[in-house]
């Protein structure tokens, strides 16, 4: 499928906006809540049938919380449902998913020197991968493995990093990355939609009969809340790394996740930990193990420093080599049919172009061989050499 580059980068940004309108809502309200379900009071006086309470102010208003073991007497029928948040989160990611990725798969998903796919092979894998990965979870919480806190943390980061491994032998480093981040956002919002607001409609339903409901339904649905929160920064850090060839262009992603995941959780944990109030004797522990690991990701993907090359590489071959590799996209009229202007403005016309942007090549084309995207115009190693060897010699 070939659509209009004008056209795409438009459906592109209003499709990101929205799906960033939507998740900083449904990450807002996540994060409001579990903060919230901890710092409820239990050492006040409660009127019956009330678990804990809150007292809080925000714009000028006072505002009085009260959490019930199941439900008052009378359920109100306004109650306020936070669902949609989740489920626009997912479907505008999805979306972004098939413009972005599916639409140009040979540009941003399939290199063909990881496996050489065409649009169709790629875009059936990532559908089935993430279907594959919400099934595989949800069967690991539901069985005797779910009934201990620790084993399935284990297993779900386990099932994370494996299947950062198989994205990372299918795909770009950066079709990689990303599907890292929807493979975890389709099992936080499959957990809203599958499991925590069919639980919380079967409960309401019992109270409005007036019967007594079953309280697994509440437990499994705090299970599934709990992982969603913990779950939040690091599929952000994923979303986000596909805009960094220092991230994406690491052989190694999965171990690189794996670092992801842990800091991310812990920070979350932290961030949580630290707003309902608990002190820092009891939780500081967790900000050095943090620094630890972000050291250990930027250890693990700082590039290799070779020596120069011997080889003596002239102006006009450097040129020759970004003008037949590169100027396709990074030219005043690209002749990709997919890039309407050159991305990010920067052009190579003349060997000056060259030296401005010195920096960028190294980074993007020669050590993270992250450009030319998906390697469509077939730039070899033997060309990337030479064009570190002249870049070398400029320092």
């Amino acid at each position: 499928m070939q659509l209009d580059p004008f056209l795409l980068d438009w459906l592109n940004i209003l499709v990101r906006w929205g799906h960033l309108i939507a998740g900083i809502s449904w990450i807002g309200t996540s994060f409001y809540f579990v903060a919230l379900d901890l710092s409820l009071r239990k050492d006040v006086p409660l009127p019956k049938g009330v678990a804990g309470e809150a007292w809080e102010v925000h714009g000028g208003g006072f505002y009085h919380v009260q959490k019930y073991l199941s439900a008052p007497d009378n359920l109100p029928p306004h109650l306020i449902w936070f669902k949609w948040e989740a489920y626009l989160t997912w479907i505008t990611g999805f979306l972004l998913l098939i413009i972005q990725y599916y639409v140009q798969a040979d540009i941003y998903l399939v290199d063909p020197a990881v496996m050489p796919l065409n649009a169709w092979q790629a875009s059936g894998i990532s559908i089935g991968s993430l279907i594959a990965g919400w099934f595989i979870y949800d069967a690991l919480c539901r069985s005797p493995i779910g009934k201990s806190t620790g084993v399935l943390a284990l297993c779900v980061y386990a099932m994370i990093v494996a299947a950062s491994w198989g994205f990372s032998h299918v795909f770009s480093g950066r079709g990689a990355f990303i599907h890292v981040g929807a493979f975890i956002g389709t099992i936080m919002a499959t957990n809203v939609f599958g499991v925590i607001i069919p639980n919380q409609g079967k409960i309401t339903a019992s109270l409005l009969k007036g019967e007594v409901p079953d309280p697994k339904y509440g437990v499994i649905g705090k299970q599934r809340s709990t992982h969603n929160t913990y779950l939040t920064l690091p599929v952000l850090f994923m979303m986000t790394s596909n805009h960094y060839a220092v991230i994406t262009g690491y052989p190694q992603a999965w171990a690189l996740v794996g670092i992801i995941v842990l800091f991310g959780g812990l920070g979350r944990y932290f961030l949580l930990r630290h707003e309902v109030g608990d002190s820092m004797d009891k939780i500081g522990w967790a900000v050095p193990v943090i620094m630890l690991l972000l050291a250990g990701a930027m250890l693990l993907t700082q590039p290799s420093s070779k020596p120069a090359l011997n080889i003596q590489v002239s102006d006009d071959q450097a040129l020759s080599i970004v003008t037949q590799r590169c100027a396709a996209c990074h030219s005043a009229k690209p002749t990709d049919p997919t890039i309407k202007e050159a991305p990010k403005g920067i052009m190579f016309a003349s060997v000056d172009d060259l030296k401005r942007y010195a920096v960028q090549i190294d980074a993007q084309a020669v050590r993270n061989h992250s450009m030319p995207l998906g390697n469509k115009t077939g730039m070899t190693q033997d060309e990337r050499d030479q064009l570190g060897a002249w870049i070398a010699k400029l320092k």
